[in-house]
């Protein structure tokens, strides 16, 4: 191929860079955004906007980074220009494809272990053809590959994991003992100095470390810098705390806020210093791979031992890239869902878990606690007191707003962002490409240990979270590494063929996982209608449990409709897809009662009758619930495994079921969505009229036994589905009787209530 074509090949580049700035950053959020949200420090738009800034002065500091992608994995000068598109025209594609998957499960993977991993097994898959096809016998595959700081990468990026862990969780129990949640008198006694340390680490991580990698400064100036580095510590420290003591005193202004926006900053700066190279690091290697080559007389044979050196990259094209991700970071709405992982691991209060529980992860709640009580018995018990008393949590008033809540509170946010700037900065000034989502995560994970937010509630279920996230990285070095292998083969032996394929292959993946991400958004949305918040109100939370309790009655209702019609004609998509609906009527179910159990704290001192009436309602609920799991999983079975289908006399006895149990549901849900007090007596009459039917048709159906025209399995089938529309009309007139109950005091004009 003529040179002509490897200009198309930096266009690729250049286009894939823009998609991977985007589907980075969707995923990246997560790593400086989460402390300040998740602590409702201040409101999300001036988070967004002190993140940009962070990030348009954070890409000026990432020079030094670039290199990593021109020779940190291979040694370019065993390649050619050709070769080394290759490679990166295979890792682009990898990682757009790896990091929009991720997304869409809104699970955050770490950026850099995906283009360290897509690097590598694209280097090696090249290598080893060079290696087959050369005569060459003294080249091995370590004459490629750059060993020696491959392996220095992942071993900082392993390490940083532990790192982080134990330092978020050792500073944060340091700081909580020295505040306390009840931090506000303590703040204003040691407030300042803890600020001012705050301020000065960040700033000696970002400016005295950081200052090397800058696209903007002479080294003059970067050599003053280092040697006066103790003296600008010292400024900033006194200066600082001269400044949050001046608003604590005279302003009253909690500084904690203005040290988390600042930790906000300081971390988009150095996610965007560090993990630049992420996302335009292979791009503008394959630029400067096809200048070089430009330049001289051999293009396509010549070996790019020039990528060797060093090379400036230019300021402009950094601020461009930082420009991309600012208006990525305003509009994905994938970021916010990705943030939203972290925060519901980190929460301080039990509520609606993420994830279940697995074996490893209650066995390794287990051995910690039983570690913690064999810890806690060596405490002398004075101290023991005395360490607990000041890691109670205290609860937080919201007035109601449940969506206002912060998941952690100021002291923890701010000790986030302070040790995961220093521990990425760190890094960033060794030119060890550090996993910020990898930081960030793990610093967040121990000081919500620390915090004891892993409650005995809570513990499993967070540490299954941590488990699966983790997983997901390594799955990511896995993944980023046998794709990116076979996409380098391809390339090599297809050509344009070949990556005409992978790009139309890249664009169907990416466009399925838009539609799944749509369609778990769309169910999201059903499900946070039953958020769990704070009780304040009895009379607001008995409205609130019926609201509840219709949109919860309407969803099944319709699912029962889909249901019956997908068993009538044996369709085995739309069963499937109602089964897995069922997941989704059991959490409501459970964060129904949950709020339930809520309001019976309330009712401690109240009356003693609405409380046996809440106790029925989780009663009738989890009866109803299990009825409408046992008719969609039987029919979902049956046309699954080929079993003979319906007879016709069958399904229309089933289509009269269907009406009855139906036309019940309805009744019950307008009631309790309009708040409309009626009497009972016509869904009696109903439900009276659907248990007579049920038992002429299954009277039918013993006669259809008898004649063998009614297989085993269906006649099975059958009676459970009329068993279950039985049972779960009953559960439906209950609940209306204690409806009416509960509201009958508030309604003078109802009398009649049966």
């Amino acid at each position: 191929m003529g040179i002509e074509f490897y200009y198309i090949i930096i266009g690729m580049l250049i286009l894939f860079a823009v998609f991977d700035l985007i589907v980075g950053v969707t995923n990246d959020a997560v790593n400086f955004l989460n402390s300040s949200i998740g602590s409702k420090a201040a409101p999300f738009l001036v988070i967004i906007a002190i993140a940009s800034l962070g990030i348009l002065v954070g890409v000026t500091f990432s020079g030094g980074m670039m290199e990593v992608a021109r020779k940190g994995i291979f040694h370019p000068e065993f390649f050619t220009m050709p070769e080394l598109l290759t490679i990166f025209l295979a890792v682009m594609i990898t990682d757009i494809l790896l990091l929009d998957l991720f997304n869409t499960h809104g699970l955050p993977t770490s950026t850099t272990v995906s283009i360290v991993f897509d690097l590598l097994g694209a280097a090696v898959a090249l290598s080893l053809i060079k290696i087959m096809t050369s005569s060459n016998q003294a080249m091995t595959l370590e004459s490629y590959i750059n060993t020696a700081k491959a392996l220095s990468i992942v071993g900082g990026i392993l390490l940083s994991i532990v790192v982080a862990f134990f330092s978020g969780a050792v500073i944060q129990f340091i700081t909580r003992m020295i505040f306390t949640f009840d931090y506000r008198q303590r703040l204003n006694r040691y407030g300042a100095a803890w600020g001012g340390i705050a301020v000065t680490a960040i700033t000696f991580f970002i400016l005295i470390k950081g200052a090397s990698g800058s696209t903007f400064m002479d080294a003059g100036t970067i050599e003053w810098i280092k040697a006066n580095s103790m003296l600008i510590m010292a400024g900033i420290f006194i200066l600082s705390a001269i400044i949050f003591q001046i608003m604590l005193s005279i302003f009253k202004i909690n500084i904690l806020k203005p040290i988390i926006l600042l930790g906000t900053f300081a971390l988009a700066m150095t996610f965007a210093a560090n993990d630049l190279v992420n996302f335009i690091g292979v791009p503008m290697a394959g630029l400067n791979a096809f200048q070089k080559a430009l330049a001289s007389s051999a293009p396509l044979t010549i070996t790019m031992g020039a990528l060797a050196q060093k090379i400036q990259t230019p300021t402009g094209l950094m601020l461009l890239a930082g420009a991309i991700m600012v208006t990525t970071l305003l509009f994905s709405k994938k970021a916010k869902g990705v943030t939203e992982t972290e925060n519901s691991l980190g929460q301080q209060d039990e509520g609606m878990e993420r994830f279940e529980s697995v074996w490893l992860s209650r066995r390794i709640v287990s051995l910690f606690d039983d570690l913690f009580t064999s810890a806690k018995n060596l405490v002398p018990g004075p101290l023991r007191t005395s360490i607990a008393t000041r890691l109670t949590p205290i609860p937080v008033t919201t007035h109601g707003n449940h969506k206002e809540k912060p998941s952690f509170d100021l002291i923890r946010a701010a000790v986030n962002l302070v040790v995961a700037t220093a521990v990425v900065a760190f890094g960033t000034s060794h030119k060890l490409p550090l996993s910020t989502t990898y930081v960030t995560f793990m610093v967040a994970m121990g000081s919500s240990f620390s915090d004891q937010a892993w409650g005995r509630e809570s513990a499993v279920y967070r540490v299954t979270g941590v488990l699966i996230v983790i997983g997901g990285w390594f799955i990511t070095a896995l993944l980023a590494f046998i794709v990116a292998f076979i996409f380098t083969n391809i390339i090599h032996f297809f050509g344009a063929f070949g990556i005409a394929g992978l790009i139309l292959f890249a664009g169907f993946i990416i466009w399925k996982n838009k539609k799944k991400y749509e369609s778990k958004e769309k169910n999201k949305e059903e499900i946070n209608i039953f958020h769990l918040k704070k009780v304040e109100n009895f009379s607001e939370s008995v409205t609130e449990t019926f609201d509840h309790l219709a949109h919860l009655l309407k969803g099944i209702r319709e699912s029962f409709d889909i249901t019956f019609d997908a068993l009538f004609e044996e369709d085995l998509d739309k069963l499937q897809q109602e089964r897995k609906r069922v997941k989704h009527f059991q959490n409501s179910t459970n964060i129904i009662i949950a709020n339930i159990f809520k309001v019976l704290r309330l009712l401690q001192k109240e009356d003693g009758k609405v409380s046996y009436n809440y106790y029925q309602i989780i009663q009738r609920l989890q009866k109803l619930t299990d009825g409408h799991r046992d008719t969609v999983i039987r029919c979902t079975m049956h046309v699954a495994n080929r079993h003979k289908g319906l007879l016709n006399v069958q399904i229309k006895e089933l289509q009269e079921i269907k009406k009855g149990i139906l036309h019940i549901f309805l009744k019950v849900e307008t009631a309790l969505s309009k708040k409309e007090i009626v009497g009972c007596r016509d869904i009696e009459e109903q439900f009276l009229y659907l248990k007579e039917l049920v038992d002429d048709y299954n009277a039918n159906q013993i006669e259809r036994i008898r004649n063998e025209t009614s297989k085993t399995r269906l006649s099975i089938m059958f009676y459970a589905i009329g068993g279950n529309c039985v049972m779960m009309a009953r559960q439906n007139m209950k609940l209306l009787e204690i409806f009416n109950e509960a509201f009958a005091l508030d309604d003078p004009k109802t009398n009649d209530r049966t």
